[in-house]
């Protein structure tokens, strides 16, 4: 995060406005003293105007065309537990897929600035998935798609009392 907040020539505080995420934060992140929530990840993804893969991507340098299951990034959200596993991502293609083990009884707020430039279709591949988006409620099985609306805040959530799996594809543009 600091090489592209460098890149940019933005200040702590250039990041923190254009984020919503405190100075202490970004710098506790940096100093890699803090595990960040997906939320403030998102956030500050978005304040490069980038998505979260794509923030990811440029921390973990580039890869080729062939994403081998052995090679695709984890990352465990500290505050739901969720788990999200990065399954194709490359800045020169327009879609991303990401997986995501969601455990029971956990929920997640995505910002609306998380979907500004993206377009995005979740299916549920296990478990039960209750999505609100732009004002209505979803609940989604095994087997479910839901392709988002127009860029909203997004709650993601697991009612349920087993873990939920799901696969997002983002489409930039």
């Amino acid at each position: 995060m600091r090489t592209e907040r460098d890149a940019r020539g933005w200040s702590l505080a250039d990041l923190a406005a254009r984020s919503s995420v405190s100075k202490a934060m970004i710098s506790k992140i940096e100093r890699q003293e803090v595990s960040p929530t997906a939320v403030i990840l998102v956030r500050l993804a978005g304040a490069f105007d980038l998505t979260l893969a794509g923030l990811l991507l440029r921390a973990e340098g580039e890869r080729g065309r062939l994403s081998r299951s052995a090679d695709q990034p984890q990352w465990r959200d500290p505050q739901t537990g969720y788990l999200r596993r990065q399954v194709f991502a490359r800045p020169d293609h327009p879609v991303e897929l990401v997986s995501v083990e969601m455990p029971p009884g956990r929920r997640v707020t995505m910002p609306a600035s998380s979907y500004a430039h993206i377009r995005q279709v979740v299916w549920v591949s296990a478990g039960e998935l209750s999505i609100e988006e732009g004002g209505e409620h979803h609940v989604l099985r095994a087997g479910d798609a839901l392709g988002f609306g127009p860029p909203g805040e997004v709650v993601l959530a697991n009612e349920s009392q087993a873990p939920a799996a799901y696969v997002v594809a983002l489409a930039r543009g």
